[in-house]
């Protein structure tokens, strides 16, 4: 069962990216599509299903947030792709503001895979220091 909760969870991580890949193309390009209903709500139901499949995972490996570091870090990271994201696509008042959360947002993003990777909370940031 974990095997398959997993791949269900990593599937969803290709697709959430994915989709806020093709998303940040329509606000760079100016896309109507942007505010089409399926790209409003889709992101929110494959989401929806990251986060269960996240609970599920850490209840079944006992990790948890404030207990296991990289599980922390994770939790914190993705609660910044949020906020940036949601800046990149929604809320930026400007051009530049919307890129520069847009490029952060994706910073934010590799960050968290390579903590999931590495189990260790600094991620690739490991590496460099």
């Amino acid at each position: 069962m974990y095997f398959a909760i997993k791949h269900l969870h990593v599937t969803c991580v290709a697709l959430s990216i994915l989709g806020f890949l093709l998303r940040g193309y329509w606000m760079i390009s100016g896309s109507p599509l942007l505010k089409s209903l399926p790209a409003r709500v889709l992101p929110h139901v494959v989401d929806s299903v990251l986060l269960i499949t996240a609970i599920v995972l850490a209840v079944m490996i006992q990790q948890y947030p404030f207990q296991a570091d990289w599980v922390t870090a994770k939790v914190i990271g993705l609660v910044a792709y949020v906020a940036l994201g949601t800046v990149a696509l929604k809320r930026g008042k400007t051009r530049s503001q919307r890129l520069f959360a847009f490029a952060a947002a994706l910073a934010v993003y590799a960050w968290i895979v390579s903590v999931a990777l590495s189990k260790n909370a600094a991620g690739y940031l490991a590496a460099v220091v």
